[in-house]
């Protein structure tokens, strides 16, 4: 029966927060600096490419909550192989283990999207400025990267105990 006793449905929901938190931190990172840099084509046309740069910035943040998402699944797929030694406890594991790269990916890819939006203002006045607009950005994005290696982390600690106990147990 599929309930919260269920260890997948708890590493389920963890991954799904990574991947869901992620993408919509970053549609509405891309959409913030996306209203800034169609401002900027409006009054420059040749400007398109520097701005369309700076607006994707924080989609970014997406692909690395996807990559949260399947290493979690792929934990998953590894622990349930195990059976009923795959318990609640390694469920909610998993759970909090995509919350670092859900969090971080959703706030940092807003906050980039400002960021990048005001980057998108400057090149659209100093467009020489682009490389310095693109490094304001960048140091967002290394929050970005902290929360999914975080993630990465902690998925890789869980159930390493079960498993290294199933390969001894095969070994032998």
């Amino acid at each position: 029966m599929i309930g919260l006793q269920d260890p997948t449905v708890w590493a389920i929901a963890g991954g799904a927060l990574a991947a869901g938190l992620a993408a919509s931190g970053s549609a509405i990172g891309c959409g913030i600096s996306g209203c800034a840099a169609a401002g900027v084509v409006t009054e420059d046309p040749e400007k398109f490419g520097r701005v369309l740069l700076l607006q994707a910035l924080p989609g970014t943040q997406g692909f690395y909550g996807f990559v949260a998402m399947f290493l979690i699944l792929g934990k998953l797929v590894k622990l349930q192989a195990l059976g009923d030694q795959f318990t609640l406890e390694y469920g909610l594991q998993l759970f909090f283990a995509g919350l670092p790269a859900g969090i971080a990916e959703f706030t940092s890819a807003i906050y980039q999207g400002k960021v990048c939006a005001y980057s998108t203002a400057m090149v659209g006045k100093r467009p020489a400025e682009f490389g310095k607009g693109m490094i304001f950005g960048v140091v967002v994005e290394t929050y970005a990267v902290l929360g999914l290696l975080a993630t990465i982390l902690l998925v890789n600690k869980v159930g390493v105990d079960l498993l290294a106990q199933a390969t001894t147990t095969v070994v032998k």
